[in-house]
């Protein structure tokens, strides 16, 4: 391996105005490819391939670039917030929508996916498998003739115990001081003030008196009476049955351990994951991870698939195993309803933010989920705090938000995602101006010398892009690892990521500040790749003379002339 020479240094220095200076060095174009002035030198390593930081240079007027395909891989929605915003302009927070019967139809899909939803949510707690299929195949639809590039997720139900049937189609209300019956017995009809639990020990262990809340405070009762497996209990405060609704139980103020003995994959979850690898489904929610080792378990059986497993932590089991669980998965869901109900709700602030500094010291993307904008599920417009609620997030750098009830059965859903779109981005651009990028603790990732490498060269890169304002950087990827270890470092440029995998693009569609583009690259001429790429983009009217674009690439040579693999260069437009 080669690591920079001290002529590398002179990129990292130059802070200057971009638009006005060639920084006084000298280019040559020859044969299509750029030929830097300046180079790496070499050190001994255990690799065979070369790291090098060229200097700055230009590109222009090329003769022969490598034709690329008429489809650049990048989808519709960035390629339009590119043109209209600018490079430092374009939203770097993604954006998850849960995809329920109020947002299923072809047409207001098209209309998530343009207001910029970058992954469909499917919770396979609802609907049958046929409705699942349904709409993955209407997303897939709009991906191919449309342009755009949504994932899909799928959770899994988990263990848990909620309302199998209340009778109604969507809410149901309870009054104070009403009796309702609990029960796991099969229901005849609709009967009033009765509701089904979906599992037959859902009682055990519980006593007269004992606190029974819904989704963590939705609606509360007391158990006045336990028949059997039955309870009959009086609402103390009144509010709304969803669809679904978990129970959970509080005796003298502390919850009620539950489901011990249930395992956190049903047969019925490896029945919805089968389903979701058959339709090929880009990430894969496990519920209610207690440990890590579901998550191993999961990962084996996906082995040599592109799907990933993202661990939602919301019990209070997983948050004292947080880091072997995050270490284990390839991303975290913050499941803040559940969660909720098993911690105060004063702690939630603070262990949300925990959990978003341990995921992105790990470098594993982060979703906070759950009541972003609650109140959109019955109005048209969030609260202050709600906004306020999401600003947060964003502010703590979480890779993405996630509407779940606002989008799914709420009447409001397009809007509540432009709430969304609107405040990260504000937020975003607030936190640039104000200089309050979070210093991350850089914890050491790689253990072989080329990840070590490969680590240095991303922390180094946004540093340096930071530094000189450059207007993007470009990652060449086979992986996307490179692509993730830069957006760990949350630069201000937004990433391009360029992959001809269409796995990884899918998987980076879940990354801060990533923007995933599918595109032939060749393996052993890096040159040409850029030389296409850039070109391409520019004939697409995406890059203008003036601007400047730092390159990193993780792509490994096939010969051993090849172009180095493992590099950063800096190229200013003319």
């Amino acid at each position: 391996m080669a690591v920079a020479t001290s002529d590398s240094i002179l990129a990292r220095s130059l802070i200057t105005d971009r638009r006005s200076t060639n920084f006084g060095l000298k280019n040559e174009v020859c044969r299509g490819k750029v030929v830097p002035c300046r180079a790496g030198g070499k050190v001994k390593g255990k690799g065979k391939g070369r790291v090098e930081v060229k200097a700055v240079v230009q590109i222009g007027g090329l003769e022969e670039v490598k034709k690329a395909k008429d489809e650049m891989g990048l989808d519709v929605v960035s390629e339009e917030e590119l043109r209209e915003k600018g490079f430092l302009g374009m939203r770097k927070t993604k954006l998850v929508c849960t995809i329920g019967p109020a947002c299923c139809s072809l047409q207001d899909l098209e209309k998530l996916a343009l207001g910029g939803m970058n992954v469909a949510r499917f919770n396979m707690c609802h609907n049958t498998r046929d409705w699942h299929r349904d709409v993955i195949k209407k997303i897939n639809q709009l991906n191919e003739e449309k342009g755009f590039c949504v994932s899909v997720m799928i959770d899994t139900e988990g263990s848990q115990i909620h309302v199998l049937d209340h009778g109604a189609p969507s809410s149901v209300k309870a009054e104070e001081g009403s009796t309702w019956l609990f029960t796991a017995q099969k229901l005849e009809g609709s009967p009033p003030f009765a509701i089904q639990a979906n599992h037959e020990g859902f009682s055990e262990g519980i006593e007269v008196g004992d606190e029974l809340v819904i989704d963590g405070g939705m609606a509360s009762f007391q158990v006045i009476e336990k028949v059997g497996n039955d309870l009959r209990c009086k609402c103390t405060d009144s509010g709304l049955f969803l669809p679904r609704a978990k129970f959970s139980f509080w005796r003298n103020g502390k919850l009620v351990a539950r489901n011990s003995e249930l395992p956190t994959l049903s047969k019925k979850d490896w029945a919805d994951i089968e389903f979701g690898v058959s339709e090929g489904v880009d990430f894969i929610a496990l519920s209610f991870v207690n440990d890590a080792d579901p998550v191993r378990q999961l990962k084996n059986y996906l082995y040599m698939r592109s799907t990933r497993v993202l661990a939602k932590v919301e019990s209070l089991e997983s948050l004292q195993k947080l880091k072997e669980i995050v270490e284990a998965s390839d991303g975290i869901m913050v499941a803040r309803g559940d969660l909720g109900v098993e911690i105060p709700y004063e702690q939630i602030p603070t262990v949300q933010e925990e959990i978003t500094r341990v995921c992105r010291e790990m470098n594993k993307p982060v979703i906070v989920a759950s009541q972003l904008l609650e109140s959109m599920v019955e109005y048209p417009t969030p609260t202050r705090a709600e906004v306020a609620d999401v600003s947060e997030v964003v502010r703590q750098y979480a890779d993405a938000l996630m509407l779940s009830g606002e989008s799914a059965i709420g009447p409001y859903g397009q809007k509540a995602l432009s709430i969304l779109q609107m405040a990260s981005s504000r937020m975003e651009l607030w936190s640039r101006e104000e200089n309050r990028q979070s210093i991350l603790h850089q914890r050491r990732l790689g253990v072989s010398l080329p990840d070590r490498i490969a680590e240095q060269i991303c922390n180094c890169a946004v540093e340096m892009a930071n530094n000189l304002g450059v207007d993007a950087i470009f990652v060449y990827t086979k992986h996307g690892q490179m692509a993730s270890l830069l957006s760990r470092n949350r630069p201000y440029p937004p990433i391009f990521a360029f992959t001809s995998d269409n796995g990884t693009r899918m998987a980076l569609n879940l990354q801060w500040g990533v923007i995933p583009l599918l595109v032939e690259l060749s393996d052993d001429d890096m040159e040409a790749n850029i030389s296409a790429t850039i070109e391409l983009i520019r004939r697409k009217g995406m890059l203008k003379p003036g601007d400047v674009v730092m390159v990193v690439s993780d792509l490994t040579p096939t010969h051993i002339n090849s172009t180095a693999f493992q590099s950063i260069q800096v190229k200013t437009v003319v």
